[in-house]
């Protein structure tokens, strides 16, 4: 009976070993569906500009894109990748287990560094320049620079978002070494300090790599959240970021 079971095992990862995307997101879709028909898939390696991958019904079909940079990967992050496309489909949350391996693969150093490579080659950062209506994002740079890293931080490119977002205050794009400043700031009733405190918070994401471990991807690491506590007025500012929604 062990033998059996061993041999069941095998062949259950043999199967998955030899199983096409396409008759992976198959299998998965019964597993996730198991008492309806699979309905057509369609799969598609996509030259995205990022490690993005979609999935959407059309027309009494599924339509999955998935980024050329998985093309090749492993068959278990494939599966991985059907439970949480296929699960947000079909508003079922993926495993734990899918989104770990998922994670895990991805957050590889050989696969940073295609997809750091992937954004500098494909992607392209819209922005309006440093040069604003009210204010100039290399001057507000080069001032706290100053103040708080002793002139000694390289300045990236800078500039103003196209939208006047109230959800993205500001970003650093590693890939293209440019901070992105919500176009909401360069108005004279945006308060300069809430300004200055963006900025800063992306100057400290030039400071402070993001951290990789295992399927862990830590943007905010604790010694980044400590020297952002040293800004001046830091209560004050984020007070002030509140108060502007």
């Amino acid at each position: 009976m062990q033998a059996e079971g061993f041999l069941t095992s095998v062949n259950v990862a043999s199967s998955l070993f030899f199983e096409s995307p396409q008759a992976i997101f198959e299998r998965v879709h019964r597993e996730i569906r198991p008492r309806t028909a699979v309905p057509p898939i369609r799969l598609e390696f996509k030259a995205f500009a990022n490690a993005d991958s979609h999935v959407r019904l059309e027309k009494e079909q599924i339509a999955v894109r998935i980024t050329d940079l998985l093309e090749g990967a492993p068959a278990p992050v494939i599966e991985a990748l059907a439970h949480i496309l296929l699960g947000k489909l079909y508003r079922k949350p993926a495993a734990r287990q899918y989104e770990y391996r998922y994670r895990l693969y991805l957050n590889r150093r050989d696969m940073r560094r295609r997809i750091h490579l992937v954004r500098q080659e494909r992607g392209r950062k819209n922005h309006l320049g440093a040069q604003g209506a009210v204010h100039n994002l290399d001057a507000i740079f080069e001032d706290l620079n100053s103040q708080h890293f002793g002139s000694m931080m390289a300045r990236p490119a800078l500039g103003w978002s196209h939208t006047r977002s109230r959800t993205r205050l500001g970003h650093f794009d590693p890939s293209h070494n440019m901070i992105v400043i919500s176009r909401i700031f360069d108005d004279p009733r945006a308060p300069k300090l809430a300004l200055e405190y963006v900025m800063f918070h992306e100057m400290l994401h030039l400071r402070y790599p993001v951290d990789h471990s295992g399927s862990r991807r830590c943007v905010h690491t604790p010694e980044f959240k400590a020297h952002e506590r040293e800004f001046p007025n830091y209560k004050e500012a984020k007070a002030l970021l509140r108060k502007m929604w």
